[in-house]
């Protein structure tokens, strides 16, 4: 298996790795879309989210990984297990899974285990990309050029956490709960609205202009291709330190307080900006709480909201032709202005 670049080791796209950490806190918040220049680490970034994640307890042998402390959520498989007998477990790596713009819908929902009916007669399902992200991150690399019927299929997946596959005579539902990351060249094309929706959270990053850091950020990815043992060996300690960080807030998010106070702000912002619906305002608040629990906070503060709010809004603000200023920086403005009246 190849060695991915370290996280801790990622350095110039600060809003790209709290986006990513944000969302390791609380996956509920609805995932990340990467958006900028090619070559600007954004691939890099999301394959080491792997050494942010502690593994998973799973049912053992379950091929959908199932949570043993959830039997309500369970799959076919482990629904059919006789209920008296004990559930045997295992821990396992969060899965961090490509999904590949040339994939079929075969390789992405399941189809029949032609190998298992052709040699054995035998008619069974075999599991897709959704049931390997499960309670995991689905990434998609270029997610603007996805082709429109996986975008659909993503859609109503992502909207239900259930994957429903009906063809060759097989009838299968299966949980698919998983956190969508996506990255792209938004020159390269657009993401439907629809999709575009279902990302919690969405950060630009740009080629640095700073010559010591690009400097920097060379030597680093040189050193790791010379000797990805090594190197990955050097950030060992300092990705345990963000793994136990991200630990610490997940145990402490259920404590931190949000203040109704607080939730007129996020929704006297989203109803400045004109964002449509209340999905804004949930992904706001559930990320302000996730960043002030990362910050090691038991409430959270208009700071916690100056940080989050451009990441939870900007893709989701409608298009004004009379004003051309970056969306992030309209949150800003706007959110400047709810905080001052």
């Amino acid at each position: 298996m190849a060695l991915t670049f370290p996280f801790a080791a990622i350095v110039g796209q600060d809003e790209m790795t709290l986006a990513i950490q944000v969302v390791a806190v609380d996956p509920s918040i609805g995932g990340v879309l990467v958006l900028g220049d090619r070559g600007t680490g954004k691939s890099t970034a999301v394959r080491a989210l792997a050494d942010l994640l502690p593994p998973i307890q799973v049912v053992k042998g379950c091929p959908y990984r199932c949570d043993p402390a959830k039997p309500a959520g369970a799959c076919p498989v482990c629904k059919a297990r006789d209920p008296k007998s004990k559930i045997a477990t295992e821990r396992q790596p969060v899965a961090v899974v490509d999904l590949p713009l040339g994939a079929t819908e075969d390789r992405v929902v399941g189809a029949l285990d032609l190998e298992k009916a052709l040699s054995q007669g035998v008619k069974e399902f075999a599991p897709g990309l959704l049931a390997q992200a499960h309670r995991g991150f689905l990434y998609i690399d270029e997610v603007n050029l996805l082709d429109d019927h996986l975008v659909d299929l993503l859609i109503d997946v992502a909207a239900s956490g259930e994957n429903l596959v009906e063809r060759e005579g097989l009838s299968v539902r299966h949980p698919a709960r998983f956190v969508l990351v996506g990255s792209g060249n938004p020159e390269e094309g657009e993401l439907r609205p629809q999709l575009l929706d279902r990302f919690g959270l969405s950060v630009q990053v740009r080629t640095p202009q700073d010559l010591a850091l690009r400097v920097s950020i060379i030597k680093r990815r040189d050193a790791f291709d010379k000797d990805p043992e090594a190197f990955k060996a050097l950030w060992h300690k300092d990705n345990l330190k963000l793994q136990k960080r991200i630990l610490k807030a997940r145990d402490l998010l259920d404590q931190v307080q949000v203040s109704d106070d607080m939730l007129m702000l996020c929704a006297r912002l989203c109803q400045q900006l004109g964002t449509d619906g209340l999905r804004a305002e949930l992904t706001l608040l559930r990320a302000t709480r996730a960043y002030a629990a990362l910050q090691g906070h038991k409430a959270v503060k208009a700071e916690h909201l100056q940080s989050m709010a451009p990441l939870a809004l900007r893709h989701r603000l409608r298009r004004n032709p009379l004003d051309d200023t970056d969306s992030g920086a309209r949150v800003q403005r706007s959110l400047q202005e709810v905080l001052a009246a």
